[in-house]
């Protein structure tokens, strides 16, 4: 094994993480564009109709994805540890098994995606006048589905051993491709919703075969091997043993998520573009949130897996500090500059409007938001996925849902289903510190 993947075991700690954290800003910021492009063409052409159908389409994707990419990311957990370990043997069974799990992860979701789409579209409340667009652009979206599964395995394996930069280049083709294709199909041949969403399987596609092509043709112990591509049953169960609270709380979040859209739609058509235009522009300023969260879970793994614990320790606390300080600078950004954003996207009056009372709402917020996927992304990196499954679960779904189903009824007003993010993240923030802070959970990683 040659020591390109060693940057976070060796060195300076803030360098190691730095240094793996940028690859992966730049590569979730063009990750971002994918569905950006598509709601900025679709607006700007086909105007806020199309954006709406596009937009009410989004927590349902994520209900469904983020599910297979919480188990791709225990199957990262599992290979960074082994990759720390320097344990050869293990990380060959746990590449082959991730490869073969996303193989059969992308097909099952392409079924799943296509077949429950007007179903739950309909019982999410999406205005009739967007939801034929609303099914057309969801249905093609999850025909792709297996491109989106195996990049998300591919790039996970690729970030798990300590290579961000690799999938950060393949994101720049295909961001490329994606716009290049939704300026052909919506704004020049005026395709429709749908086109926007063939176009993003397209790239997204393209950086799937182009990160795989770099596993096969790897000289070093991560290669894939067609040949050896099957379920390890071992190591298959410690891969859904740490990546299935991490699926569950992905598909949880997302669930109260819809919840929360359902609302939205009662709102009418406006609504529903101004919050999904915010989303965009929210999705951009969450990066230095995830970026950091990313990179502690890997940071965490490896480290952990070579019995480095006070390296573990310090790189913890570094990323935490980093995360916390960028989120809250980006959100006084985007407080003040949200009427130029979202005008990018839709100048119409009403639309701007929502997105303006979102972004006052929430932004300055992100703190909270950044502390808790921190702490989340370093249990998962220990192996703990459950704490974190059960903290967000408790906040981020019962709570959250609880109240806007409670207070909307009350005071049937938008503001107050904005406010139940902001809640929703201070109070798995505060939990997340008592549970520091009682069982001195920081300081022990070595019982862990």
């Amino acid at each position: 094994m040659n020591n390109k993947g060693t940057k976070l075991l060796e060195g300076p700690i803030w360098k190691g993480i730095v240094s793996f954290a940028i690859p992966l800003f730049l590569g979730n910021l063009f990750q971002q564009l994918y569905n950006t492009v598509d709601s900025l063409i679709v607006g700007n052409f086909l105007g806020s109709d199309a954006l709406a159908a596009v937009s009410s389409s989004g927590s349902l994707i994520f209900l469904l994805v983020g599910f297979f990419n919480g188990i791709a990311m225990g199957a990262g957990v599992v290979i960074s540890k082994y990759f720390g370990a320097r344990d050869y043997e293990n990380i060959k069974k746990a590449v082959h098994t991730d490869v073969a799990f996303g193989l059969a992860a992308g097909l099952l979701l392409m079924g799943i995606g296509m077949f429950l789409a007007p179903q739950i579209l309909v019982w999410m409340g999406t205005p009739e006048s967007v939801l034929p667009n609303s099914i057309v652009y969801f249905r093609t979206y999850f025909a792709g589905s297996l491109a989106f599964v195996m990049y998300n395995i591919v790039m996970g394996i690729l970030q798990a051993v300590g290579d961000s930069r690799h999938p950060l280049y393949y994101l720049i083709f295909s961001s490329i491709v994606n716009v290049v294709l939704d300026l052909l199909f919506v704004g020049i041949f005026r395709l429709g919703v749908g086109s926007a969403a063939l176009a993003t399987v397209i790239s997204q596609a393209a950086s799937a075969v182009l990160c795989f092509v770099r596993l096969v043709q790897s000289k070093e112990v991560y290669q894939v091997k067609i040949c050896d591509i099957r379920f390890y049953p071992g190591m298959l169960g410690q891969i859904i043993g740490i990546g299935l609270p991490s699926g569950l709380q992905n598909s949880i979040i997302s669930l109260a998520n819809i919840v929360v859209q359902s609302n939205i739609n009662k709102f009418g058509v406006m609504a529903v573009a101004g919050c999904g235009v915010y989303s965009k522009i929210e999705g951009f300023a969450f990066l230095p949130i995830t970026c950091f969260a990313m990179s502690l879970t890997t940071f965490i793994g490896q480290n952990l897996g070579a019995r480095q614990y006070d390296r573990a320790k310090k790189g913890a606390v570094f990323g935490i500090t980093c995360s916390v300080t960028l989120a809250e600078l980006v959100g006084v950004i985007v407080f003040f500059a949200i009427p130029y954003f979202a005008a990018a996207f839709d100048g119409t009056e009403a639309v701007v409007a929502i997105a303006t009372k979102q972004a006052h709402t929430e932004a300055l917020f992100y703190c909270f938001l950044a502390f808790s996927h921190c702490i989340a992304g370093i249990m998962r990196g220990a192996g703990k996925s459950a704490v974190p499954m059960f903290v967000m679960l408790i906040s981020w779904c019962i709570i959250r849902i609880t109240y806007i189903t409670v207070t909307v009824h009350f005071i049937p007003k938008i503001e107050v289903i904005f406010w139940a993010y902001p809640l929703t993240w201070s109070i798995s923030s505060v939990i997340f510190l008592i549970y520091f802070l009682k069982a001195n959970w920081l300081y022990n990683f070595e019982r862990k």
